[in-house]
């Protein structure tokens, strides 16, 4: 076994004994501690779900409704003209709104066209490039009790396109298309 693994594999206990070595030391209830962060755990779980449907009805809404399929269209022209295939746009759109979306996107994209495929690689490399900028703040902002996100909003969704953009410019450079 390499020193990776032995350390990977050492890491997460070596962690949870200084957690309570460091709690047993300075007398601190490590156990009420971590059932009292479990109930605070669970309450704030609760009053997520309603940020969470309001965000997954919204979701289901626009794909149901087809507007996906029309701004896909509409853009379709263009990515042909700069030599993006076409097929990578709905993960770009998907993705700021859905992990789990992008994620089976993915899972279909590297099944069609291959894990080595251009394709493949980009949709790879855009789903570490990008994050589910709407989630994360659903569930931050819903949690913190914020009801102002559009700053955020705006460098969130722009630091995605900035990734997307990346994804795109490095996966064409180091692999060609």
């Amino acid at each position: 076994m390499s020193w990776m693994s032995t350390v990977s594999l050492w890491i997460l206990p070596s962690l949870l004994l200084t957690v309570l070595l460091y709690a047993a030391i300075k007398k601190i209830p490590a156990y009420d501690c971590f059932v009292e962060g479990g109930k605070d755990g669970f309450q704030l779980a609760i009053s997520l779900i309603p940020y969470l449907v309001g965000m997954m009805v919204a979701i289901s809404v626009f794909r149901a409704s087809g507007a996906m399929e029309l701004l896909l269209e509409a853009i379709k022209p263009f990515l042909i003209l700069i030599g993006v295939p076409a097929e990578i746009a709905p993960l770009a759109f998907i993705r700021p709104i859905s992990g789990a979306g992008a994620l089976g996107m993915i899972s279909d994209l590297i099944s069609e066209h291959g894990p080595d495929s251009f394709i493949g690689r980009l949709a790879s490399t855009m789903q570490g490039s990008t994050d589910t900028t709407l989630y994360v703040l659903t569930v931050y902002f819903g949690a913190a009790g914020i009801k102002y996100m559009g700053d955020a909003l705006k460098v969130g969704l722009l630091a995605d396109a900035a990734g997307v953009a990346a994804s795109i410019i490095i996966v064409t450079i180091v692999f060609g298309s």
